[in-house]
């Protein structure tokens, strides 16, 4: 591993506090925080609008967005916008083959997420980040990070991926989940009008994590999902530096446009929020079904894939549920995938709840270990010695962390400097 890979506390500290993130002569500065940058950017705070960005400056830079369909299209029927089944319960008969379909007022159905928003003219996305406007979708959000700061990829957290590498992290606002215990809502569950940011094209993204001189490019905080566009253009900006891209994500996407991502990304990490679909409707207003197609998606795309369960005191920390969790990713993905049981804290609207107890997590990891995952992890306790990356066979340490730093990395050419067992991961 190169010393440029490997950040320590200091090197972390001081490319944090310099990082006044100007991308080219916009003047997009990042607070020293990621959530102060959320609060439009610390120092920029001050000469921001308190009212936003007007969406008329926004749909001026708006893109023609992918992934979408209206009642334009040649041939368009009820099924354009509405599933089988919803037709049916509407009692409205299924189209005739080859049959136009005529209707009064321009509709689309966003193929985005999971969703399948139909919108009228100038109605968004339950994201908020995409709108049909004249006649065409249009992303709100291309050019329009709300967050950037660099971070250590264990914050991400990415464990088997480059260990020690800072990742030029961004994101818009936007998100199709509501998530209650959402520990990042001031980004997710924002408009883009919310902030007034300039245009950052996406090679200034690339150039200046280059500036920055971080090897990766992490699209995260928010749902990325909402800017995919956005998101694939950075990604390819970055490769013609050498740079690699990876998605923090929440799964709910569709299959077109997570093949795409997976085609400019090195890696995913996806949060498994529960193996209940009651669950996911009540607590995220979403479904579970997507998020394990997407799972499983990006598993045969060869990608590095990592998953985190955020575990939620009363909600999804039953026995029976973690069970379920760890018994679907050996039997879908096999027992070398990692998975971060994760503490959560109280935010958002789930103020009421305590945090995570540790006992709960250790439970989380001992369930995870005993039905088969080699790679499973208690997150955000810092010092705890789950964090840290075990040989499966010889049970020595492998990778050692304290909370996001890495202390120790005993690996040769990918595997354990005392058995030699192979350890799954990208290490280089």
């Amino acid at each position: 591993m190169s010393e440029r890979q490997v950040t320590s506390r200091r090197h972390f500290l001081k490319q944090a506090t310099a990082c006044g993130f100007l991308l080219g002569g916009a003047g997009l500065a990042a607070s020293p925080a990621w959530r102060l940058a959320a609060e439009l950017f610390g120092p920029a705070a001050a000469r921001a609008a308190a009212d936003g960005i007007p969406l008329a400056d926004l749909l001026a830079t708006a893109p023609v967005a992918r992934y979408w369909t209206s009642t334009a299209e040649p041939l368009a029927s009820c099924t354009t916008c509405h599933e089988p089944a919803d037709l049916a319960r509407r009692g409205v008969p299924s189209p005739a083959p080859g049959a136009r379909h005529a209707h009064q007022a321009l509709h689309a159905r966003c193929l985005l997420c999971a969703r399948g928003c139909v919108l009228a003219a100038g109605e968004r996305g339950e994201c908020g980040a995409r709108i049909f406007h004249e006649g065409e979708m249009r992303s709100l959000v291309y050019g329009r990070p709300v967050a950037v700061h660099v971070d250590p990829i264990e914050k991400k957290p990415f464990y088997h991926f480059l260990p020690g590498a800072i990742a030029y992290s961004l994101s818009t606002a936007g998100c199709p989940l509501h998530c209650q215990f959402c520990q990042n809502w001031e980004l997710s569950q924002a408009r883009p009008e919310d902030h007034r940011v300039p245009y950052v094209p996406p090679a200034r993204v690339a150039a200046a994590a280059v500036e920055r001189k971080a090897p990766l490019i992490a699209f995260t905080y928010n749902e990325p999902t909402v800017f995919t566009e956005y998101l694939v253009d950075i990604a390819r900006a970055a490769r013609v530096h050498g740079l690699r891209s990876v998605l923090v994500s929440c799964g709910f996407m569709n299959a077109a446009p997570l093949s795409e991502m997976c085609e400019v990304l090195a890696a995913v990490k996806i949060d498994l929020k529960g193996m209940s679909p009651e669950f996911y409707r009540r607590v995220s207003r979403a479904d579970l079904a997507p998020v394990l197609e997407s799972i499983k998606a990006v598993a045969r795309s060869g990608r590095h894939l990592e998953i985190v369960n955020l575990v939620v005191p009363t909600l999804n920390d039953a026995e029976p549920m973690l069970k379920g969790l760890a018994d679907w990713v050996v039997g879908e993905l096999g027992p070398d995938v990692p998975v971060h049981f994760t503490r959560f804290h109280p935010d958002y609207k789930l103020l009421n709840l305590p945090p995570t107890p540790v006992a709960t997590l250790e439970l989380a990891h001992a369930i995870a270990r005993d039905r088969g995952i080699r790679y499973a992890y208690v997150g955000n306790v810092p010092g705890h010695p789950a964090n840290n990356t075990y040989c499966p066979r010889c049970g020595e340490i492998v990778v050692g962390r304290q909370g996001f730093f890495v202390t120790e990395v005993k690996l040769s050419e990918g595997k354990c400097a005392a058995c030699g067992t192979t350890i799954a991961g990208i290490w280089t």
